[in-house]
């Protein structure tokens, strides 16, 4: 299995998540987060931030943004070790938002909001790369 992490989503992966219909079911974003070690600014900005720094700002934002439209994040911690398996590099965090549905997800993620563009800019400073797995409650 060849693991390649990333900080934007591709194409094919933008169109899969617009197409999908279950628009009204809570859905579960893990995110295995790797930070760069000193932040990085598009607008070349000094900064004494390391990547996980920056990145929690982008965090903060983000957590009091999903309370707002009724989401939460479910979890939030760092990677420990490697307990089975085999990876080149472990990533530095591992989170889970809940969003209400992806509908509501998708109409929050498109960076045009004045105060999500500040919040974002963090985000691209800090995050090397990540894995971002969309994923649903199981009702058995």
């Amino acid at each position: 299995m060849k693991v390649e992490n990333r900080v934007f989503p591709n194409r094919e992966q933008m169109k899969g998540f617009f197409e999908k219909t279950d628009d009204n079911e809570p859905i579960y974003m893990l995110n295995l987060l790797k930070f760069k070690e000193k932040a990085e600014y598009k607008d070349g900005r000094e900064t004494s931030l390391t990547g996980r720094e920056a990145y929690t700002i982008y965090a903060e934002f983000m957590d009091k943004h999903l309370k707002e439209i009724g989401g939460e994040l479910v979890l939030h911690t760092d990677v420990k070790r490697l307990a089975v398996g085999k990876v080149e590099e472990l990533w530095d965090v591992v989170a889970i938002a809940k969003w209400p549905s992806r509908k509501i997800m998708g109409e929050n993620m498109m960076p045009s909001d004045p105060e999500y563009l500040e919040a974002y800019q963090h985000r691209e400073a800090g995050l090397a790369g990540q894995l971002n797995i969309e994923t649903k409650e199981i009702n058995d």
